[in-house]
């Protein structure tokens, strides 16, 4: 690491003595907050493009043609005359309604799923917790403690648990809990208020050199605000004793004229939910976030935000319980399960542009965390007196640092974007416990407890190369390497030799390479190709003594970017992705269970259509066939992997005033074990959303689940046993929401 930050030093004396200052460049505003916009796509008439950078530039080593032309989603289309152009000068954009016809295919931009991310959110919008992870395509969740806990995830045919395989991350602090209580990766996003969210960043696979841990179905990285454009209230009540209130305010007045900005913003919400089991449900969020600039050349965010959450739940239930009537379809078996968690979080982000328009990034972040979940499986299958109900908890501080230089240079024509980065993280977990209990907090067994300290650091280098406005070529190259220590404070843990402490470490190389084919103004081809790594939690890695605890993931992706006609815009892909044998830690038995390989293949296919300026159509299709390789035929599925699924729907903004939506989202049946005796059901639901917006005002319902359907939102095999009774194999599940309306009044000001 120390021979990497020395190369990292020395390289950014050389680009800073290298890299160019001449040509034409500019820096793009928004006209209503004043605040650099990134992504900006800026065209020369030769056809050369560039894409601004996080703070708002662009730069052209030549000037071509007569005209500028800078095209963002969400903004009007502004057409600068060159001989009217001052070099280096300010371009503002005024926002207007979302138009596909502003989206521009160039094989400079490095994100095939840029223009769905931003159009979607910007018209779709996102309305709760849950739609903040439903914006990526393919991407599917299921919630079995009624929005207490982290959403289970699926993607790409895989099931990634609470956040197993897939990186996130909010302002680029990771949502993500390394070693958690419950499981690897835990990834609770309900922190972040949903009206807060500015744009949704994903990318599907393992291909980008700037991200490691988890990473190996894709990443998704949520961008908040840096500024709002008024103050509001916001007073949601519906069924089920649903209630929740939001205000946002701007702290700083008229302040962000002078290119800063301030504002709070703050959530409450409770509801008894749909079971039969009341849910007692509590959540407070509160967030606050600073952005401005200091001098001509640093742009600073700071960020801090504090989320506690309180809650019954009803669990996973047997489909065996409610065929014989024992509860109804939304009954609980074990009242006590639930939890309590909470997350306070500091985040602090500075950009500095150098004079030669380098870009520096240094970032600093902290998160309080803990976690306390209760909850039975199993019923009376082990402890036929008691019952199995566990306790799972946790006491958390997570310190990091991510740092980047982006440099550009020429090489005769050829535009060259160099990227090198560090990461670093350090979780230092006390108290991490598995427990059996009764009634929450009577401790009957002592099953896992101690406390755990994992340090991650990470160094990339990622080079892209424009030979042309239509090709491109970006390879990358990261190294992560980690530390584990586990102080064992029970004797008699079966899995290590007694109390104590373990050490071990691990690292990882992970090579990728992607091209970009620009056919012609209507079509980008893409090839990806990355290797990353399946990370595990720090249990299994001292019990295996680091020995295969990085098991490497291969990935491809074969794809385009088709516009044929103004409004219509199409993404589809080929992918593949090969997973070698794995240690999997159960947070929920205390067990170390062992994967053999796996290969999965599919394909996604995304369509946008807009034929008026008022409508706006989405449909999202994903197939994946997925297997163990190492077991034999009829033995070798992979559990409640996801095989069909979509999501679509319809989008109105009339001019009067009403707006809404009406979505769906279909997962097709699925095998619930590996010989697919049991069947995870599929489900067909639908939403509804109808507001009335004025500029002062809104009111609207959203119903979901509009016509009441009965649907298991998440699916188990699981061995279960109720008391008096034999052990019996079967489907637990959660049911999923019944028809659920909820109201809203909002206010700006």
């Amino acid at each position: 690491m120390r021979t990497l930050l020395l190369l990292l030093f020395f390289f950014i004396l050389f680009k800073s003595s290298h890299a160019q200052t001449s040509g034409l460049s500019g820096r793009v505003l928004d006209s209503a907050t004043h605040i650099a916009i990134a992504n900006v796509t800026v065209k020369l008439d030769n056809g050369h493009t560039d894409i601004t950078n996080d703070d708002g530039k662009f730069y052209f080593k030549s000037i071509s043609g007569q005209n500028l032309t800078i095209t963002a989603i969400g903004y009007r289309k502004e057409v600068i005359r060159l001989s009217a152009y001052s070099n280096g000068q300010a371009i503002n954009l005024v926002p207007q309604q979302t138009q596909l016809q502003d989206v521009v295919i160039t094989s400079n931009n490095l994100n095939p799923y840029k223009a769905i991310s931003e159009t979607d959110i910007k018209l779709r919008g996102v309305s709760n917790s849950q739609e903040v992870l439903r914006i990526v395509p393919g991407l599917f969740i299921g919630q079995h403690q009624g929005g207490g806990k982290a959403e289970q995830i699926f993607l790409r045919g895989f099931d990634n648990d609470h956040g197993t395989d897939i990186n996130m991350s909010v302002d680029g602090m990771p949502i993500n809990m390394v070693s958690q209580a419950h499981g690897q990766g835990y990834a609770d996003s309900h922190f972040i208020i949903p009206e807060t969210i500015e744009r949704t960043t994903y990318k599907k696979g393992m291909y980008d050199a700037e991200k490691g841990d988890l990473a190996v179905t894709g990443w998704v990285d949520f961008k908040t605000a840096d500024a709002i454009p008024g103050n509001l209230v916001k007073i949601d009540a519906g069924q089920f004793d649903t209630y929740r209130a939001l205000a946002m305010v701007n702290l700083l007045g008229n302040a962000r004229e002078k290119n800063q900005s301030w504002y709070a913003a703050s959530e409450y919400r409770f509801s008894n939910s749909y079971f039969d089991n009341p849910q007692h449900f509590n959540r407070f969020n509160f967030f606050t976030k600073y952005h401005g600039t200091l001098g001509a050349h640093n742009i600073l965010s700071v960020s801090a935000s504090s989320m506690y959450s309180k809650w019954k739940a009803s669990g996973q239930i047997p489909e065996s319980a409610v065929d014989q009537g024992i509860i109804g379809f939304y009954g609980a078996l074990d009242p006590n399960e639930g939890g309590v968690t909470s997350r306070t979080n500091i985040n602090a982000q500075l950009i500095t542009t150098l004079d030669n328009n380098d870009i520096l990034k240094n970032q600093l972040y902290y998160s309080r965390y803990k976690f306390d979940l209760h909850t039975n499986f199993t019923f009376y299958l082990v402890d036929t007196i008691n019952g199995d109900e566990i306790r799972q908890r946790e006491a958390r501080n997570l310190f990091g640092y991510n740092g980047s230089y982006v440099a550009e240079r020429y090489l005769g024509n050829i535009r060259l974007t160099s990227e090198w980065g560090v990461n670093a993280r350090l979780d230092a977990t006390r108290g991490s416990e598995l427990s059996h209990t009764i009634n929450n907090f009577t401790l009957l067994d002592a099953i896992k407890l101690g406390d755990i300290t994992e340090t991650g650091a990470g160094a990339y280098f990622s080079e892209t190369f424009h030979f042309s406005p239509r090709f491109t070529i970006n390879a990358g190259l990261r190294f992560d390497q980690f530390y584990y220590r586990y102080h064992n404070l029970l004797p008699g843990d079966s899995t290590l030799n007694g109390a104590g402490v373990y050490h071990a470490a691990n690292h990882a190389f992970s090579p990728k390479l992607n091209f970009y084919y620009q056919a012609n103004d209507k079509a980008q081809l893409y090839l990806f190709m990355g290797k990353g790594f399946h990370s595990n939690d720090a249990r299994v890695v001292v019990a295996e003594k680091g020995w295969q605890t990085l098991p490497a993931a291969y990935g491809a992706d074969v794809g385009t970017v088709i516009k044929p006609s103004k409004n219509l815009l199409l993404n589809a892909a080929v992918w593949y992705s090969y997973l070698q044998k794995e240690y999997v830690y159960a947070g929920d038995g205390g067990t170390v269970d062992f994967s053999g390989r796996t290969r999965r293949l599919g394909f996604d296919l995304s369509a946008r259509y807009q034929p008026v300026a008022p409508i706006y159509f989405d449909m999202d299709l994903n197939y994946a066939h997925g297997r163990a390789i190492d077991d034999p035929a009829g033995q070798n599925y992979i559990p409640l992997a996801p095989v069909w699924s979509s999501t679509g729907g319809v989008t109105y903004i009339f001019r009067d005033g009403f707006n809404g939506s009406l979505r769906y989202r279909w997962l097709g049946n699925r095998p619930a074990n590996e010989e697919h005796s049991l069947t995870a059901a599929g489900y067909f639901v639908n939403d509804l959303v109808l507001n009335y917006t004025k500029k002062r005002y809104e009111v609207g319902l959203t119903i979901n689940n509009l016509f009441n359907v009965k649907w298991k939102e998440t699916q188990f095999e699981t061995l279960t046993r109720l008391k008096g009774e034999q052990p019996v194999n079967n489907i637990a599940f959660t049911a999923g929401t019944r028809f659920f309306a909820i109201g809203h009044v909002a206010y700006n000001f």
